[in-house]
């Protein structure tokens, strides 16, 4: 079986793991990173996005071979001290109901406002369109995302 080192939350790591096995199982399996969740496992929810190199990504349809050149980044490896501003956030306008979403709800929106600071409402909802709340917690999702907006970001 081959070998894949990869950065995954600031920390080096190698896994031995077929080639086309998406970036998803290696994070749940290999790496014990259960945060990212499965959802479609069709890149269509939104439920296991992570950041690679700064950019949301579905894991799901993503293979570990994509992904040793650049920086992965998931919830777990967020913040490096406490919360960001966009889990602070969350937090403050309580926005999980299941829950379940909400991973990749968070990785969504910390990648879009880390490329514009100041969204306007056009560009939060074409950014966060891709990512599907079974329970419709869709208005709250925004009331914190424009509330981490005001807040300073890692």
């Amino acid at each position: 079986m081959p070998s894949f080192t990869l950065t995954v939350n600031r920390q080096r790591v190698t896994v031995d793991v077929p080639a086309d096995t998406p970036l998803l199982w290696v994070l749940r399996d290999e790496l014990n990173l259960t945060g990212t969740k499965y959802g479609c496992g069709q890149g269509l929810c939104g439920a296991c996005t992570v950041h690679l190199n700064g950019t949301a990504i579905r894991s799901c349809q993503t293979p570990v071979t994509a992904c040793t050149q650049a920086p992965i980044t998931t919830i777990e490896g967020l913040a490096q001290n406490g919360l960001h501003p966009v889990q602070q956030a969350w937090i403050a306008v309580d926005v999980p109901q299941c829950g379940y979403c909400q991973t990749g709800q968070i990785m969504t929106a910390v990648a879009l406002l880390a490329k514009k600071p100041q969204p306007t409402d056009a560009e939060l909802d074409a950014a966060m369109s891709g990512n599907l709340c079974r329970c419709g917690t869709y208005v709250r999702i925004r009331k914190a995302i424009k509330l981490a907006i005001q807040k300073p970001h890692d």
